[in-house]
């Protein structure tokens, strides 16, 4: 019988083989890396955030260069569509008193819809989106909810996301199992996501690989998709010659 480390390093094997990224059926999801997350100043600062930006970068990047879509989701609230995800969970993103106090656990207006300055939703301008690029607002933690997201990549005959963003435990984990709900092949890449809390981000990436998705680095994302577009072009001229 095999031991469980046998069972794990086959798990693994296979997991690599079915998630392998095909160029032309592949999209990079940059999840609510927003100002409303990521200004000094905001109420509902992720301080860990901007650990994650030159990976995230490097592969938005990449995938822009190889014309790979780079989708981003933004969070958004707004008093017309309340929900627990305010009451009680978020008051940061409930309209605050007038001149009430502000911050951490206090009704900041954080993330609301046409809100400006550091609660904004807008994406951080590092990351910022091209135009023509898609960015997908919601109200849920789950981008699939409610939004556009599942039509726009069956429309581009995406099967393999690779996921990134903030935070690991929330929007992140709702959208990755919301997307292998769906049949697509996740690929989370481990440099480019995190939460506040490192235990709770070790215990996210352990849930996923066991049963939900494939995790690996942004360099190891890259070669693989550089090494598959190599093949595929020798392909191409190979074909091209036999013509």
């Amino acid at each position: 019988m095999a031991t469980h480390d046998e069972l794990k390093a086959r798990k693994l094997a296979r997991s690599n083989e079915v998630h392998r990224l095909d160029p032309k059926r592949t999209a990079l999801l940059v999840v609510d890396m927003q100002r409303g997350f990521m200004d000094p100043d905001a109420s509902m600062l992720v301080s860990t955030a901007w650990d994650v930006v030159p990976a995230m970068k490097k592969m938005v990047d990449f995938c822009r260069g190889v014309q790979i879509p780079v989708i981003f989701t933004e969070f958004v609230a707004a008093p017309e569509v309340p929900s627990l995800r305010e009451d009680p969970f978020g008051p940061e993103h409930m309209v605050p008193a007038p001149g009430g106090p502000t911050g951490w656990g206090l009704r900041s207006g954080n993330c609301i819809v046409g809100t400006h300055g550091p609660e904004s939703p807008d994406t951080i301008d590092e990351l910022k989106p091209l135009p023509g690029e898609l960015v997908v607002r919601g109200f849920s933690v789950d981008k699939f909810y409610g939004t556009n997201l599942d039509l726009a990549l069956r429309g581009q005959d995406i099967r393999y996301l690779i996921i990134t963003g903030i935070m690991a435990d929330i929007c992140v984990n709702a959208t990755l199992l919301s997307a292998t709900i769906r049949e697509y092949r996740v690929t989370a890449l481990t440099d480019c996501i995190t939460t506040i809390w490192p235990d709770i981000l070790e215990a996210v990436f352990d849930i996923w690989g066991r049963k939900f998705a494939r995790l690996i680095t942004s360099d190891q994302a890259i070669a693989e998709l550089e090494e598959q577009l190599r093949l595929r072009g020798v392909s191409a001229r190979r074909r091209s010659e036999s013509g």
